[in-house]
């Protein structure tokens, strides 16, 4: 069960009623990552950088704090650690000394969380390289994610990849590795991690401790299917307000060349609404499903007659960003996308 927290215990990416990354004992799907660490150990070869790169959702910081939990268990061995042991509390809690986390948290007394991890923070983080150890054994320093440090911050943690001290350990988890600087991609031995299988998916919600509630099994394979190998979009995807956003999207797309404008202007008006924001982004997940399957299954035409497609795609995508950037009403954005899908289908129909 996860612990009970604050009321302004937050973190990015926390999950209601789900544990976080660091309260995982199971890791899923990623044996071969794990192995991967495990082998570098044994040979004595740890590179002291890791990049853990993969979409998120995916057990990427639940793998590296599993990681840094074996080798700060027992500093000459890689074995598994149970979630009663000594260090996997103090892990769980950031309480161990040899562990410092640099992950976007709400301060006390905030009222929002950081959109960035700072530099002051990291560069008390790396106090940690600078001091003798609470404990002889590896010194770890864990970033989630890399994608929320702002250049300050990444020149900071660059400077100690540079010059790493003996014992010291980061692993750094990245979303989009590539929008990282390559002065730390070169420091760092990447990992890259697939997404999980849809069983894969269901496996990870199915362990679930309460009080999350176990979903039905029809409810849990629809999201899993529609989960792209995250457990974090198929949790989202079991809220039956955003699977009902999904069902009536992915119905009025499929009848665009009849479409039922009726039922079109009732989808903008549920994703107009103040606190539609996550149903829209589960509708322009739809929209984005369905474009990639169109241009999959239309893949021997002539690219011309693609263009269109992808076109539609491009204006939707920027009108989304402009609704949300100027807080504009998202009403005539979803119209304008039905209307210049149903134009782009038939006018390929046609051709074909």
């Amino acid at each position: 069960m996860p612990p009970e927290r604050a009321p302004d215990d937050a973190e990015a990416g926390d999950l209601v009623g789900l544990p976080r990354p660091r309260e995982h004992t199971r890791l899923v799907g990623h044996a071969a990552a794990e192995a991967a660490f495990a082998g570098a150990h044994a040979a004595g070869r740890l590179h002291h950088a890791w990049l853990i790169a993969g979409p998120p959702g995916i057990g990427k910081a639940t793998l590296a704090y599993r990681v840094a939990r074996r080798l700060l268990a027992d500093p000459q061995g890689f074995s598994d650690v149970p979630a009663e042991h000594p260090t996997a509390r103090k892990v769980a809690a950031l309480s161990h000394p040899n562990l410092v986390a640099l992950r976007r948290h709400r301060a006390p007394g905030a009222k929002t969380l950081p959109t960035r991890i700072p530099v002051d923070a990291v560069r008390r983080a790396l106090d940690l390289f600078g001091s003798t150890a609470g404990t002889e054994g590896w010194r770890i320093c864990l970033v989630d994610s890399a994608e929320d440090l702002n250049a300050n911050s990444a020149n900071a943690l660059l400077k100690m990849l540079e010059e790493p001290p003996p014992r010291a350990l980061f692993l750094i988890v990245a979303h989009a590795p590539g929008r990282l600087l390559p002065t730390i991609r070169s420091r760092c031995r990447m990992l890259t991690l697939r997404p999980l299988a849809e069983t894969e998916v269901a496996e990870v919600i199915s362990g679930f401790p309460p009080p999350f509630g176990a979903p039905d099994a029809e409810a849990l394979a629809r999201a899993a299917a529609l989960s792209e190998g995250s457990v974090a979009r198929a949790v989202a995807m079991l809220d039956p307000a955003r699977a009902g956003i999904v069902a009536e999207t992915e119905t009025l797309l499929a009848r665009l060349d009849h479409p039922d404008w009726r039922r079109i202007l009732a989808l903008a008006e549920k994703l107009a609404g103040r606190d539609a924001e996550p149903l829209f982004e589960a509708a322009c997940e739809s929209v984005s499903r369905f474009v990639s399957a169109e241009l999959d299954a239309r893949r021997h035409e002539p690219p011309a007659r693609l263009a269109a497609l992808v076109e539609v795609c491009d204006k939707f995508a920027r009108a989304a960003r402009e609704a949300a950037i100027y807080n504009l009403d998202r009403r005539p954005v979803v119209l304008a996308l039905f209307t210049d899908l149903a134009g782009a289908i038939s006018a390929g129909t046609a051709r074909a």
